[in-house]
């Protein structure tokens, strides 16, 4: 039995954050931990030629890892979740059929058990999304990060909001490299598109939100400029 002793920190920051923000608890997946124990190259080689020893150390991760995720929802029921990791197994990387191998078998309980408590659980998933979309959706997941448009992935926004939209709420779609290199009045067009295609039709919501933080210490003019014009725009709304 895992007991968590350290929630304070969690409640003492809803504590100041009062009714102006949410707190978000962020969890990798077992792939995430496995992966991260190599090179990329490595990584890819050792995934697609030992699926067994690999499942091993998945498996070994898991036993650790969801059983933590358990008593963390006990301890702190009905919180938002952000798992993250899946997109180690997103094409081009791996194949489909090794996405529902080594992200939905674990990631679907880490997903219900959350729930059971009143959590809300958020899959972050950067890349190519439209061949994995399906196995994303069966496992029931409350939200899904970035989806990043093309180039960065392989889907519109409006293609995922139409098929998905109504079980799961969609956040993201604004491209951090777009943020940092675009002049605003362009970008200006990327974030009423992506507004407009993350809130059409029946959907259970949209929430808009760069795919990723910025990338260096010092934010230039340009980058301050685009992150100013994504407020003015939703509080104009």
């Amino acid at each position: 039995m895992v007991k968590v002793r350290h929630n304070q920190p969690v409640l003492e920051a809803e504590t100041a954050l009062e009714d102006t923000g949410i707190v978000m608890i962020d969890t990798p997946d077992p792939l995430c931990l496995a992966a991260s124990l190599f090179n990329m190259a490595e990584y890819t080689v050792i995934a697609l030629t030992e699926k067994p020893l690999f499942q091993q150390l998945l498996e070994r991760f898991a036993f650790v890892l969801i059983p933590a995720v358990k008593a963390i929802s006990v301890a702190l029921p009905g919180r938002l979740w952000r798992i993250y990791g899946p997109e180690y197994a997103s094409p081009p990387y791996l194949p489909p059929s090794m996405f529902r191998d080594y992200v939905c078998r674990y990631v679907t309980p880490m997903i219900e058990t959350i729930q059971q408590s009143g959590g809300y659980a958020r899959v972050h998933c950067h890349g190519n999304l439209r061949l994995i979309l399906d196995d994303i959706a069966a496992m029931g997941p409350d939200g899904l990060d970035p989806i990043e448009p093309p180039p960065q992935g392989d889907v519109e926004l409006s293609y995922v909001r139409e098929r998905y939209g109504k079980e799961v709420v969609l956040f993201g779609n604004l491209e951090m490299s777009d943020i940092e290199n675009m002049p605003t009045a362009w970008f200006e067009e990327n974030i009423k598109r992506a507004i407009e295609q993350g809130t059409a039709g029946v959907g259970r919501g949209f929430v808009l939100m760069p795919s990723a933080c910025p990338y260096g210490r010092r934010l230039s003019t340009r980058v301050i400029n685009n992150y100013e014009k994504m407020i003015e725009i939703i509080e104009t709304l």
